[in-house]
Parts: structure tokens; C-alpha cells; sequence
């Protein structure tokens, strides 16, 4: 339910953008001030918290929280994005692996990591946005950043696809995390589908589609 406060967990859609939710929040309940506490990429989907009022000022606080992803890793194919939507730069065989192979991989990169951030990102370096430069065809030197990983669970395992839940910190790419166990299993690889299913204590199970959303403000407002 929405209550007084703003706080609104939003289950992104698929292909929106994190500001298209913003602006669809913004439009409906006309209140001017409305951000998000953490972008997803638009072919991901899941939990998104919207921001109004007030509560804007506390975006690094909930920035802060930890995370909750569920991934479909393809493995043998890199692309440019990282994720699907991309080109096939990159092919490799996948040869054998194992449950055992993949758990040992996997507890590798639990803890505190490096992560080069992605050129197909919205962060900034010198003051240029990666992405920006990334669809002009350039790609810039990028420092690593430490990152968190609380846990990794294998949830499943067929073919080429490998399904798994991560709980990680505040500026994780889950597509880095996937090239980079699959680097370690001797392959390369991409996100094919993605979904945060949790930031803190706000669930999946309890964010609203953008149309219960809509519904749910008529009611409140009324």
C-alpha cells in the first residue's frame, strides 16, 4: 500500500528505464519532487524504489541498502552491453563443468571485490557518461571500484544458462559479476535476464506494477 511517507516500491518493467518510472510516478500523483534509489538497466526488471517529497534527500540512505538479484548468466557468448541487448563480441567453448566447478567459483568472488565498471553504464568518468561514449564507439580507461558480495547461490544449472541469486552492496554490476565468473570457468558470458527482488526490507513479493500503482494512488488520493 502507499502510504503517506512516498517510500514506493515499484516492480520495473521490462525495457523501461529507471527515469521512465520516475516520470510516469511524477505525472500521476503531479508532486514535483521524485527520484529513485538506484538505477536499473531497462531490459532488467524488479524492485525499484521511488522517492517523493522529503524523502529525495534520503536516496543516499536507501542507495545504501543491500541488494537482492536473481541472474540468467548465458555462458559462451560475450556481448558489448554485457547483457543481451548487446552484439556478439566474443565466443567461447564451454567445456565441462560441474555443480562442484561452479559452487567453488562462485564462493570466489563472495566478500569484498574490484569491479571495473562496464563501459554500458551511467557512471561518470572526468565528467563524460560511460554509455555515452560507449554508443560513439570509444571506450576510456575505468579504475576499479571495491564492491560487496554478501552471498552467491546457485540456483540452477542447464546447458549453457546458469541461474543465480546474489546479495551484494551499493555499485555492484551484476554484469561484471557474470563475465567475471565466467572468465573463472574459462568461458565467456552475458546476462540474459535479470531481476532485483529485493533492496533492504522492500520485497518483490510486495512492489506494485506501474497499473497497481496508478490504482493504488487513485484510492489514496480520493
Amino acid at each position: 500500500m502507499i502510504g503517506t511517507e512516498h517510500i514506493i516500491n515499484i516492480n520495473k518493467p521490462m525495457d523501461w528505464t529507471s527515469f521512465d518510472v520516475v516520470n510516469k510516478i511524477r505525472y500521476t500523483t503531479r508532486i514535483k519532487k521524485v527520484g529513485h534509489a538506484g538505477t536499473l538497466d531497462p531490459f532488467a526488471t524488479g524492485v525499484l524504489l521511488v522517492l517523493t517529497g522529503k524523502n529525495t534527500k534520503r536516496q543516499s540512505e536507501f542507495m545504501d541498502l543491500p541488494k537482492t538479484y536473481e541472474a540468467e548468466i548465458r555462458l559462451g557468448k560475450r556481448m558489448d552491453t554485457g547483457d543481451r541487448t548487446g552484439i556478439v563480441i566474443d565466443t567461447q567453448e564451454i567445456g565441462s563443468l560441474s555443480e562442484d566447478n561452479i559452487l567453488k567459483s562462485l564462493n570466489k568472488f563472495v566478500g569484498e571485490i574490484l569491479q571495473i565498471p562496464p563501459m554500458y553504464s551511467a557512471k561518470k568518468v572526468e565528467g563524460k557518461t560511460l554509455y555515452k561514449l560507449a554508443r560513439k564507439g570509444k571506450t576510456i580507461e575505468r579504475e576499479p571500484s571495491k564492491v560487496n558480495i554478501y552471498n552467491i547461490d546457485l540456483i540452477s544449472f542447464t546447458g549453457s544458462l546458469l541461474q543465480i541469486r546474489v546479495k551484494c552492496g551499493r555499485g555492484t554490476y551484476i554484469r561484471v559479476l557474470a563475465e567475471d565468473i565466467a572468465c573463472d570457468l574459462g568461458t565467456v558470458a552475458h546476462v540474459e535476464t535479470l531481476q532485483r527482488t529485493a533492496v533492504g526490507d522492500y520485497s518483490i513479493e510486495d512492489a506494485l506494477s506501474i497499473p497497481e500503482f496508478i490504482e493504488n494512488w487513485k484510492s489514496f488520493a480520493a
